[in-house]
C-alpha cells in the first residue's frame, strides 16, 4: 500500500529537515497518535514530526524497512517494521508493529507496538 510506504518511507526514514511537511502531506490534522502506556500521546502532524525527529536523533544512521507487510483491510493497515542504527557508537537494531487507521489518502490514528530484543 502506497500510504504506509510514504509513513515509514519519508516521514520515519526521509531528511529530518522535512518532518513536518511530510506529516502534514500523511497525516490529517487531528491525527492521534497511540504509544504503549501512552494513549493519545502525539496529536496532530506537528506533534507527531516532533516525536519521530526526537527518536531518530537519538541514533546516528537510524532507517527503518518494511519486514512484513502492510497488511489493508477496510480502514485499517498493518505492517511489522525493523529499525537499524547506531546508538553511541553500538549498533541497535528494533522491531515492532504499526496499526494505522486511514481516511482516504491520509491516516487519521497510529497504535505502535516496539519490541527490543
Amino acid at each position: 500500500m502506497d500510504l504506509y510506504r510514504r509513513w515509514l518511507g519519508e516521514l520515519w526514514n526521509g531528511p529530518l529537515t522535512d518532518l513536518e511537511s511530510i506529516a502534514r502531506r500523511v497525516v490529517t490534522d487531528d491525527f492521534v497518535g497511540h504509544w504503549p502506556g501512552r494513549p493519545k500521546f502525539v496529536t496532530g502532524p506537528d506533534e507527531l514530526a516532533a516525536v519521530i525527529r526526537q527518536g531518530r536523533e537519538m541514533f546516528d544512521d537510524l532507517t527503518f524497512e518494511v519486514a512484513i507487510g502492510p497488511v489493508s483491510e477496510g480502514d485499517l493497515v498493518t505492517a511489522r517494521w525493523l529499525g537499524r542504527g547506531h546508538y553511541e557508537g553500538t549498533p541497535a537494531s528494533f522491531h515492532g508493529h504499526d496499526i494505522l487507521r486511514r481516511d482516504g489518502d491520509r491516516f487519521v490514528e497510529y497504535w505502535v507496538i516496539a519490541e527490543t530484543p
